[in-house]
C-alpha cells in the first residue's frame, strides 16, 4: 500500500530553494573548471561549495530533521561565509566548506 505523504507549504518552499540552488551550481560548475588554476578558481570552488551546503541544509529543512531557527543560522552562516570568501585575496587559499 502506497502511502502519500503531504508535505507543507514551508516544506515545498524550503525544496523549491533547494533546487534553485543547486540549478546554480550546476550552471557554473563549467564555468569555473575553464578558470585558471588559482586563486579565483579556489574562491569560486569554495563559493560554490558553500551553495551546496546552503542547499543541503533546506533539504534538511524540508524533511523535518532541523527547525526554521536551525535553516535561519545555517544561512547566516554561509551569508558571513561568502562575504569572506568574496573578500578574500588571490593569495588566501582558506577552505570553508567543511562543517563546524
Amino acid at each position: 500500500m502506497a502511502r502519500v505523504i503531504k508535505k507543507s507549504r514551508s516544506a515545498r518552499r524550503a525544496l523549491d530553494s533547494a533546487r534553485i540552488l543547486e540549478q546554480v551550481v550546476e550552471n557554473q560548475l563549467p564555468l569555473v573548471a575553464r578558470l585558471p588554476d588559482g586563486g579565483s578558481r579556489v574562491r569560486a570552488a569554495d563559493f560554490l561549495a558553500e551553495l551546496v551546503l546552503l542547499s543541503q541544509a533546506y533539504r534538511h529543512h524540508a524533511a523535518g530533521w532541523i527547525t526554521r531557527r536551525e535553516l535561519e543560522r545555517r544561512g547566516d552562516r554561509a551569508m558571513r561565509r561568502l562575504s569572506t570568501i568574496r573578500r578574500r585575496s588571490p593569495l588566501s587559499y582558506t577552505q570553508f566548506t567543511e562543517q563546524d
